[in-house]
């Protein structure tokens, strides 16, 4: 079995500059086994009912601004399973998600910046499912339920986002600036609720987590987090990958379930 995953993608430079996050994605495809495919829950994919791309061939998006040249020659084809797409989006529909297929979707950054570091070689299936910000944590957590199954298929399951995500603060610091105390003192109230199974915690983050609203003015990179959660299953026990920071802002931390 195949275990969930938390991943903190951070800015699109993760792929082509040098920093711990990006050893350690270099690192990520050797610590499981060769999935047969890989489904990416991804904050840059927000639909209004969970959406599964179902394409041969994933174009590589670049759904960013202003950064160099060099990262818009990066390419990630990896081929797609419409197959798979559609076998889960059935199931979705008979756990009672009305689950939507997209034919024409490739790649945002907050799937194949992480997966061309850890699988470069962009060979093995890859599709992408939304998320529905409006529709809060308990969602996703039940959503993750609902694709526990793909752990025992071979499905490597990523939800790839940030574990801190408050870019107003970006003001041109450097990359290893200082950690804000506001930042640390949310992840680590993260780290204990995850480590230690908090699941209602961990729901009712929003209200009980120190500066989460400052962390996550919106909601869209923390909720990959609770699909991986929810398809650990009950039992799903936790462990942290990785922890570090970007721009003294964003905490880059993973974690994996199972």
């Amino acid at each position: 079995m195949l275990p969930s995953l938390f991943l903190s993608h951070g800015s699109p430079m993760t792929a082509i500059m040098e920093s711990p996050a990006t050893t350690f994605l270099r690192g990520l495809g050797g610590l499981f086994d060769r999935p047969r495919a890989i489904l990416v829950v991804s904050a840059h994919w927000e639909t209004a009912l969970p959406a599964l791309n179902a394409v041969s061939r994933n174009e590589t998006i670049y759904d960013f601004r202003g950064f160099p040249a060099a990262l818009y020659q990066l390419t990630y084809p990896a081929p797609g399973a419409p197959g798979l797409a559609g076998e889960i989006a059935q199931r979705l529909r008979a756990a009672g998600f009305d689950a939507q297929i997209d034919d024409r979707r490739g790649l945002d950054h907050g799937a194949w910046v992480p997966l061309y570091l850890a699988y470069p070689q962009a060979d093995i299936p890859v599709l992408e499912l939304s998320v529905q910000t409006d529709l809060g944590t308990a969602h996703h957590v039940r959503l993750g339920e609902a694709l526990a199954w793909l752990r025992d298929e071979g499905v490597l399951i990523v939800g790839s986002g940030s574990f801190t995500h408050d870019l107003r603060r970006f003001r041109g610091q450097s990359m290893d600036a200082a950690e804000a105390p506001d930042v640390t003192a949310f992840a680590d109230w993260m780290d204990d609720k995850i480590i230690s199974h908090d699941v209602e915690s961990l729901i009712d983050y929003r209200a009980r987590a120190p500066f989460a609203a400052d962390e996550h003015p919106s909601e869209e990179h923390l909720l990959p987090l609770y699909v991986a959660l929810g398809a650990a299953g009950e039992a799903g026990k936790a462990s942290r990958l990785h922890s570090s920071t970007q721009l003294g802002i964003l905490r880059m931390d993973a974690y994996q379930w199972g």
